[in-house]
């Protein structure tokens, strides 16, 4: 249904480079290490995923496939973490979650990480980039997850972008969601729109009901944007809905395109109860005398 094109990544895979590079690499438990200074086996038990991580939703068939890859080969890629508490060696993931949910499934002891030294917000930096990097995350958790930097650790829209490795205008963008109705984010939420849909929509007086027209029709971005267009076209006491143009017959629309060709302007036949209205569209006066002129030598 979405006629997006998918972000490119280039600019994220240096921004997570670099942040891991910032951070001073801790070395693990001397017994157990994988060959890598960098590396260390840890136990499961001492590992605890971030509350704060940005990704929310996890697609269990993917972590059942993944699940029976580590039981076959391991954890090939080492998951990224903190430590939270040194005496006890408890860590704290930053990045790789899936991993480690996959590892425990698998009844694995022992998963391979990079313990890294970062504070929240290095930690919530980390876990964006690393699930924008891989597009793991739908477009309400990448929202929420700009947002959690801009409230909870006082960054600007320009740091907050610089930092994920996006445009501050993509940032705005994805920003502008958290306007929508709850029923148009749990859309987002289980991808049954994309956020070109819901962008088109927060125009609408009615994004729910632009919405669940989009669902039922499958329109695509570009027909959403029309459909809002139109539905803005009206006056501001009787809009048309979307349900009106989803009832509106083949020769209801006909006759519409052949009066607006007679006529030069924007027609719209509204049926109502009983009868309807039959709606000119001008832009001045001129237009309007056009028009009454025409009528009146019939």
């Amino acid at each position: 249904m979405s006629d997006e094109s998918k972000p490119k990544n280039s600019r994220l895979g240096k921004g997570l480079s670099a942040l891991i590079g910032e951070y001073e690499t801790l070395h693990g438990p001397s017994d157990g290490t994988t060959g890598s200074k960098d590396v260390a086996m840890l136990s499961i038990k001492t590992v605890k995923p971030n509350p704060n991580q940005p990704r929310k939703q996890f697609d269990g068939e993917k972590i059942d496939e993944l699940t029976k890859s580590v039981r076959i080969h391991g954890v090939l890629t080492p998951i990224l973490v903190r430590e939270v508490d040194a005496s006890d060696h408890n860590y704290q993931i930053i990045a790789g979650e899936r991993r480690f949910r996959a590892a425990k499934l698998a009844e694995l002891d022992e998963i391979p990480a990079r313990i890294l030294k970062s504070n929240d917000v290095q930690l919530l930096e980390i876990g964006l980039i690393e699930n924008i990097q891989r597009e793991n995350l739908n477009a309400m958790e990448e929202a929420e997850g700009y947002q959690a930097l801009l409230t909870r650790f006082g960054k600007t829209q320009e740091a907050v972008a610089e930092s994920v490795g996006k445009s501050r205008a993509h940032v705005a963008n994805m920003l502008r969601l958290l306007n929508l109705p709850e029923s148009v984010r749990t859309e987002l939420r289980t991808g049954s729109i994309t956020a070109g849909h819901a962008r088109a929509a927060l125009s609408a007086d009615n994004p729910s009901d632009v919405i669940a027209e989009v669902i039922r029709r499958g329109l695509s971005v570009r027909e959403t944007e029309k459909l809002v267009k139109n539905l803005n076209s009206g006056s501001s006491t009787d809009k048309k809905t979307p349900q009106n143009l989803a009832d509106k017959d083949v020769d209801t629309e006909a006759l519409e395109a052949d009066l607006s060709r007679a006529l030069g302007l924007g027609v719209e036949i509204k049926t109502l109860a009983k009868g309807g209205e039959l709606r000119i569209k001008y832009r001045d006066l001129e237009q309007l005398d056009d028009v009454c002129r025409r009528l009146s030598r019939h």
